[in-house]
This record gives structure tokens, C-alpha cells and sequence, in this order.
């Protein structure tokens, strides 16, 4: 991992997990030439899924934003698996986010800037990124969201 994204995770109080498996038939992380995609990643904690649910439901913009932070934890460590170190990565290029949302829910790029400012303060310029944000009626295992992450690596 490069020094710096190593030292702006653990100033941020992070450690990037082991990268979660994959929850069906399918593999998390592909890389195919310079790029790197991450298959869904949900809001798991030490293999629980933590929030679990509707934004603008049952679970709070605050809580849904919280989810996007940790789905997007769980990208990196997928993105570190595939290329070794993060040092790798040359630019985040999209995010996917998808918000499992409560009818007339839409705050949607709210939630999903929990994704996107973990990026930016762990990779810098390199974290900044295209993206969008949608709701959805149902996610997988019921969970509150899921970011997919595009990276353009060394």
C-alpha cells in the first residue's frame, strides 16, 4: 500500500479488511487491462452486513451515508486484492450506488457521498471519481446500499 494512502487510512482510524467473498455465483473484483471493477459491495463488518433496510425508512440519510463509508471500505480492499497495493490505483474512475430506498425517498446523492468522500480522503485527487446514484426498490440480503468501484491501475 502506498505510504500515503496507508497514512491517510490510519489517520482516518481505518484498516481495510480482508476482501469480503463473493455472496453468490459470481467474483468480487475484475481486472481486465488497466481497469478494475468491483462486483456490489454491501455494508459488511467482520462478515455482518451493519445496516440492513430502507433509507428514508427505517434508516436515516446519516445511516445510509455510514453504509455507503463502509461498502466502499469494503471496495478498496477488493480493489487492493485484485492489484496488490493501493499504491496501484492511478484514478478512481466511476461509482455505482445503489440506495435501498423508501418510497419518495430522495436524497440519494447524500447517502452516496459517504462512498465518494471516503475515496477522496483516502486516494486524494486520485479518488475522485464519476458516479451515480440511484434508488431501489430491494437490494440484496436487504441491505441499505451497494457501491460497485471502476479504477484505472498501473
Amino acid at each position: 500500500m502506498s505510504s500515503v494512502a496507508e497514512e491517510r487510512l490510519k489517520s482516518l482510524g481505518i484498516e481495510l479488511p480482508a476482501a469480503p467473498p463473493a455472496v453468490g455465483a459470481y467474483v468480487p473484483v475484475v481486472k481486465f487491462g488497466h481497469l478494475v471493477v468491483t462486483s456490489g459491495q454491501l455494508p459488511f463488518v467482520g462478515g455482518s452486513l451493519v445496516f440492513s433496510g430502507k433509507v428514508g425508512g427505517n434508516l436515516s440519510v446519516e445511516e445510509g451515508s455510514q453504509a455507503a463509508r463502509i461498502a466502499a471500505i469494503n471496495a478498496l480492499a477488493q480493489l487492493r486484492h485484485a492489484v496488490g497495493s493501493l499504491n496501484q490505483i492511478k484514478q478512481i474512475v466511476r461509482v455505482e450506488g445503489y440506495v435501498n430506498s423508501a418510497p419518495g425517498f430522495h436524497g440519494h446523492a447524500q447517502v452516496m457521498n459517504g462512498a465518494s468522500n471516503l475515496l477522496a480522503d483516502v486516494l486524494g485527487e486520485a479518488g475522485r471519481h464519476t458516479r451515480i446514484a440511484v434508488g431501489a426498490n430491494e437490494l440484496p440480503l436487504d441491505a441499505a446500499v451497494e457501491v460497485v468501484v471502476w479504477a484505472e491501475v498501473s
